[in-house]
């Protein structure tokens, strides 16, 4: 049998049972557990205004920056209490998708 074709054990809830992993399966990428404190963008866009600094006490719910994507502005929350790390983007610059903004520490 090919590498491909060797079954594999697999545990879930309801039991256990036998498979065969393709290649795709094996070299995919790990799943990350998100850190609810590090901001990511969820969308491309480009950074229209910051309204916290570094060292500044922010609490839940706080607007952070504003983000401009496809002409509409949303507002980067803060996501729990904390204080202000590190801020890795700076007013005008364009973001990816899933690139960090900012950190609370």
């Amino acid at each position: 049998m090919q590498e491909q074709e060797q079954f594999t054990e697999i545990a879930l809830e309801s039991g256990t049972y036998e498979s065969r992993l393709t290649k795709k399966f094996t070299l995919r990428k790990p799943f990350e557990k998100a850190d609810p404190r590090v901001i990511k963008a969820s969308i491309p866009g480009v950074i229209e205004k910051i309204d916290t600094r570094v060292g500044a006490k922010v609490s839940e719910g706080e607007t952070l920056m504003i983000l401009e994507a496809m002409k509409m502005l949303n507002r980067i929350k803060a996501p729990a209490d904390g204080k202000i790390k590190v801020i890795r983007v700076a007013p005008g610059e364009k973001v990816t998708k899933g690139q960090v903004l900012l950190e609370i520490e």
